[in-house]
């Protein structure tokens, strides 16, 4: 029951409902994500490299064995470099949009919090943090006068 209790509290917090919107929002971002590279830089990467498919390019170790009717005994074994090139481009492009997401949600978070920029709302803990603040000093500076 202990355990029942303790999950209850994680789900009511918003802890999970955060989690569970991240991962959902990072699945549809991979998937822009894999149609941007494969679709938008992939291409003309590929035009430039003489319709080279970056997917298609590896380094064979084994070649496939056949039987007399063409059918494959064994598979071939190979390192598809190419698409770990894909993969690599994929987490390079991802790295960085969620670089300048963070950047940016960081940007507004200081404005946010900076009691003295009035071109974004003060959240209402931090305004309330302020104002308990500044009667602190101003109570410290009448106390250091009466001495």
């Amino acid at each position: 029951m202990k355990l029942f209790k303790e999950f209850k509290e994680f789900a009511v917090k918003g802890n999970m409902m955060d989690m569970a919107i991240g991962i959902i929002i990072g699945a549809s971002f991979n998937k822009i994500i894999d149609v941007l590279v494969k679709k938008v830089f992939l291409p003309p990467l590929s035009l430039l490299t003489d319709g080279v498919n970056f997917k298609d390019k590896n380094i064979i170790l084994k070649d496939a064995v056949l039987d007399a009717s063409g059918n494959i005994v064994t598979d071939q074994v190979a390192i598809g470099y190419g698409a770990l090139g894909e993969a690599v481009l994929d987490f390079l492009i991802v790295a960085f949009t969620i670089f300048i997401v963070v950047k940016f949600m960081n940007r507004l978070k200081n404005r946010a919090h900076d009691t003295n920029d009035t071109t974004v709302t003060t959240p209402k803990d931090i305004e309330l943090l302020s104002n308990i603040n500044d009667l602190m000093k101003e109570q410290n500076a009448l106390l250091k006068q009466k001495k």
